[in-house]
Parts: C-alpha cells; structure tokens; sequence
C-alpha cells in the first residue's frame, strides 16, 4: 500500500463551487489548432468572469494547471489572468502534475480557501497539444553551436561538411512527454501491461470505446453539456461542440484499427484518448464570498487524495487514490453516487475496474482486507469520457470535476469522486458533494 494522507484535505473552512465553464475540446489534425493553450484559457475565462457579480478585481489569485505551456507563456496563468481581464494586483500561478495537472490547480485553490488565505479563486486547466514543440536532436544543437564559432567561407565550409541528414530529423515533443523516462515506457505501453495482468481483451477495450462515443452522443444531442461555451478563432470560425466524437464509429470499424504502441499489442488510437486542445475553469469560493456576492452553490469540494505507485502501472491510479480516499472519509463505494474516471485508454479504465474487484490486489496494495466493490457503467461518466471527448493533458482533471458536478445536479444527487491516472506512476481523486453535507 502507498502512503497517504490521514487527514482530510480541506478541514478548515468549506470550499465551494459555484461556476464553471470549458471550452470545446477540440481534436488534433496533426498540425497546429487555431487555439494556443492560452488563447483557450482566456477564452473561456473571460466569458466565466464576465457573468458574474463581481470584477474580476475580487478574485484573490489565479491558479492554472498546464503540462506544456509555450516558451513565450511559462506561466501561462498570469499570462491567461492578465489577458482575460484581471487586473495587476490578482496573482496568478501555474501548477503541472501532469494529467492531473487541471485537479491539482483546484486542490491548491481550495486549500488556500479552507486555510482562510483566499476567498475567491478561479482554478483550472488548459493544454493546446497540437502545438507541442519539434526539438532538434542534441547532436544537430551541437552543431549549430559551432557554426556559431566558425569565422571565414574555409571554417564554414568545414563545419557544413559535418552536418549529416540524419541530424535534421526532429524529435516529436509530444512523443517524449507522452513517455515516463524512469522506466522508458510510454503511456500506451503501461496501458498494454495493465491489459496482460488483468487480461483485458481487445473486444473488452473497443466496447468500452464504443460506449464512450454513444454516450457523448447522446448527451450532445440532449444537451447536457451545458458547461461548453463557444469559441471563436482569429479567421472567424466558431466551435460550439467536442469534435473528436464520432457518431458513426462501429465495432467492426473499431476492430480494424491496428496497434499503436505493441507490435502484437491491443491498444489502438480508437481506443485510446484522443490527442486533444482544451481548457476548463471552475470559480471557488468561501462561504463569506458567498454570503458576500449572493452567488449560487453548484456543490462543495470536499476531499483530495494523491497516491503512488509504480510508473509501470500508472493506469491503476484511480483504483489507488480513490480506496485510499473512500477509507479515509470511512465510506463505500456504494455511497458514491456518480464516478468520473478519465479515460487516458479504455484498458486502464477497465484494470481500474477489475483491481477494486480483485480481493489480492486490494488486501496486497490497496489495504483492504475486502474487495473495495464493483462500479456499475450507469455510475460512470455516464456522458461520456476522454475516449471521446478529448484529453487535453492540463484541463482534464478540471473537466471530470465540473462535470461531475453538473452530473450530481442534474441527477438530483449527492456526491461523487472524479478521478484520473497520472503519467509518472500517480492517481488523484477528489470527492464532490451537490449537498454539503458529508463528514
């Protein structure tokens, strides 16, 4: 079992949620989106400020999760901030723990709020990862630092002659990230080792892909996304919907998708979480803010918890951080009535699954001397998950819970867990209550 924490995360003052929006995620196309990561925050940032009643003077910071900022916005939040209309005396900070990049900016913001630091945040996420940078190979930077050196045609000419073609390949920026340099693995490949070790079938992993896009589908066309607000890009165009889903997808379509990380392996892009540009903001606020400003409660975050394991099976951190959360707060998994999952690959959603099943696993990692329980499909991200609607690294953690929330209003229910696997061997989950009203 990994460590972690015995006390609840926000024990002081309650901390509430009373706004959210996102943009549209919108799908790579294998060049640049016409959105930067920051362009999405303040995109979506400017209309959430705009409809409430205060200025944006009153919020006490800003905090913004994002896995790749451009070099031109290393701190992409007081870039957004400032942008997006607060002014110069709201500080802003970013904060990066990859996938969950978008959770832990709520989790600082709340501790701060239930602390008695803040009043008012506005907390999220955001990632453009259609403009993740080309690197240049290190022996190609070798060479054009000694260009630089060379004087003279002769010198010149004797440095052109040791560039070789194969320098000029660049390195896919994307690819490194997506890749846990401790153990030399990529995402997709734990995915693969968690599908052998809870033998996990390509058939299993499809549905579960199919289910995704059917879901999102039906939410879209009953509208039940309503935290989505338009965007508009510089040339005029306007994006008002998730575009990754693909309402015609069908098993047999599916199945014929190839392997994309194992040779003879299962996992493929139409099972796996789309390559994806988004952001996702949500305002939280003390209970004298609330007072303050008369502002609505969609619910209270209640608890956070983070938990290790081996970044081999990162896949397995919801399974880790939401046992370790349930013991803490002494609840079942019956007592939660709505789940978010984010689906990085449908094969770690469902060895998530089957380890919270699995009376071994749980007594041996988990501490649980008893299955932690089975999670019925109609408790689990019941519009849709990634698989479907996009994982833009930085903004999912953000996403789960906004819509978790949403989810537990619409539903007339109480509480909820969102929760996602890290890349780097992590889990976060946060439980959501509509009511207020869990110990």
């Amino acid at each position: 079992m990994t460590s972690h924490n015995s006390h609840p995360a926000y024990s002081g003052r309650p901390v509430y949620v009373v706004d959210g929006c996102r943009t549209p995620f919108l799908k790579s196309t294998g060049q640049p989106g016409p959105f930067r990561a920051s362009d999405l925050a303040v995109a979506a940032g400017r209309q959430l400020l705009m409809r409430q009643p205060f200025g944006a003077d009153k919020l006490d910071e800003v905090i913004l999760g994002c896995v790749m900022p451009g070099p031109d916005e290393v701190n992409i939040a007081r870039v957004a901030a400032l942008r997006m209309g607060c002014p110069d005396t709201v500080t802003a900070w970013t904060v990066q723990r990859n996938c969950a990049s978008g959770m832990q900016a709520l989790d600082s913001a709340a501790s701060n709020i239930s602390s008695g630091r803040s009043n008012l945040v506005l907390a999220g996420g955001t990632e453009a990862m259609s403009h993740a940078p080309l690197l240049l190979k290190p022996d190609m930077v070798g060479w054009l630092a000694g260009w630089q050196k060379q004087r003279g045609f002769i010198h010149r000419g004797k440095q052109l002659a040791r560039l070789k073609p194969a320098m000029l390949a660049p390195i896919i920026g994307l690819l490194r990230g997506l890749t846990d340099p401790t153990v030399g693995l990529s995402m997709g490949q734990t995915a693969e080792i968690l599908a052998q070790r809870f033998s996990i079938s390509r058939e299993q992993m499809d549905a579960f892909a199919l289910a995704s896009h059917i879901k999102l589908a039906r939410a879209q066309r009953e509208q039940r996304l309503d935290e989505v607000i338009p965007i508009i890009a510089a040339d005029g165009s306007v994006y008002e919907a998730d575009n990754g889903l693909r309402e015609d997808s069908q098993f047999q379509q599916l199945a014929k998708l190839r392997p994309v990380f194992e040779r003879h392996g299962l996992v493929t892009a139409g099972n796996s979480a789309q390559v994806t540009d988004g952001a996702a903001w949500l305002l939280l606020a003390s209970e004298q803010a609330v007072k303050d400003y008369q502002l609505p409660v969609l619910g209270e975050l209640v608890d956070c918890q983070w938990s290790g394991l081996d970044p081999r099976q990162m896949g397995l951190g919801p399974a880790y951080a939401s046992a370790a959360l349930l013991q803490r707060r002494q609840r079942h998994i019956n007592d939660i009535d709505f789940w978010e999952i984010n689906e990085a690959f449908a094969a770690q959603v469902l060895a998530c699954l089957a380890a919270i099943e699995d009376q071994d696993f749980c007594l041996t990692h988990l501490d649980n001397a008893t299955p932690i329980g089975t999670l019925p499909p109609s408790r689990l991200n019941i519009d849709g998950g990634a698989i479907a609607i996009g994982h833009p690294v930085g903004a999912s953690g953000a996403r789960i819970v906004l819509h978790l929330l949403k989810v537990l209003e619409r539903e007339q229910a109480k509480t909820g867990i969102a929760t996602l696997c890290i890349g780097g061997g992590q889990g976060g989950a946060m439980l959501v209550s509509r009511a207020g009203d869990m110990s």
